[in-house]
């Protein structure tokens, strides 16, 4: 017995001292615990490399929910764009994302305009990038020419964002002026405001979102990847325009009977159903 207890301290000293080659089980027999360390190892590791990947997304949604996010909501646009009101904005006064992104255009409204009327799928496309719309089902080929069959878009047609997306109507068409799409469910509104400018046109497009049945931890994890998203699809849709504009002919004195909206145009008054025919 005092044998088998001094065998057993000895084996006892060197687990502890890491000789794992040869321990005691709970009952007393001989153990070998040679693959032992390395599986330990392997875990340790794991949750090393889990714990460091925690704390690098927490910088990061921390950085971007403090220091970029605004930047990326408004993109290009002016402080007095970001608070300037706009068409369509009384569609959905309190919505949970609001985003102004805005881009200069060496052109007259008139000359942008036939782009803007023409966009969405089947028609004249989105003007960015194609193949990624496309991976969505949504049908995008963006045209690289105005296109006289889809320059005549009326205030209650519908835009259907491929077969499971939502589908955007048009509720205000003001030509050289405005042009303003809502989702079905009313929980996405979608503004594009033409200005003119001493430079030519500026071109401001406005995100208003609502997303009722998302969990925080859905409206969280949509702010961290969508946001950053939507930005680069729709600066490249901003600049698709702007290209496509500065470059269109206008006619002679097309674009000088055009009455466009002051920075201080008021378009917060909440929209009447008469208002909402195309002019």
């Amino acid at each position: 017995m005092t044998h088998l207890a001094t065998e057993r301290n000895n084996h006892d000293l060197a687990c502890r001292g890491g000789d794992h080659r040869r321990c005691f089980r709970a009952d007393g027999r001989d153990h070998d615990l040679s693959d032992e360390p390395q599986t330990v190892m392997a875990a340790r590791k794991t949750a090393a490399a889990a714990g460091a990947a925690a704390a690098v997304m927490t910088v990061l949604a921390t950085g971007y929910l403090r220091l970029w996010r605004s930047k990326c909501l408004n993109w290009g646009a002016t402080a007095e764009e970001v608070a300037r009101p706009m068409p369509g904005d009384e569609f959905l006064p309190h919505p949970e994302l609001l985003a102004t992104r805005a881009v200069t255009v060496a052109a007259e409204p008139a000359a942008v305009w036939p782009w803007l009327i023409q966009i969405g799928p089947g028609r004249g496309g989105a003007y960015t990038y194609d193949w990624i719309e496309n991976l969505l089902g949504l049908d995008m080929h963006s045209a690289n020419t105005i296109l006289p069959q889809f320059q005549d878009l009326s205030v209650g047609d519908t835009l259907a964002l491929g077969s499971t997306g939502p589908r955007m109507r048009a509720q205000i068409i003001e030509p050289n002026r405005a042009l303003v799409f809502a989702s079905d469910d009313g929980d996405w509104i979608w503004s594009f405001g033409l200005y003119r400018t001493p430079e030519g046109t500026r071109l401001v497009s406005r995100n208003r979102i609502r997303r009722p049945a998302a969990s925080p931890l859905g409206k969280f994890l949509y702010a961290l990847v969508m946001e950053p998203g939507s930005l680069v699809m729709e600066r490249k849709m901003l600049h698709g325009i702007k290209q496509r504009a500065e470059r269109t002919p206008v006619m002679p004195g097309r674009a000088g009977d055009i009455t466009q909206p002051s920075p201080t145009d008021d378009w917060s008054t909440p929209t009447d159903p008469a208002r909402d025919v195309r002019r």
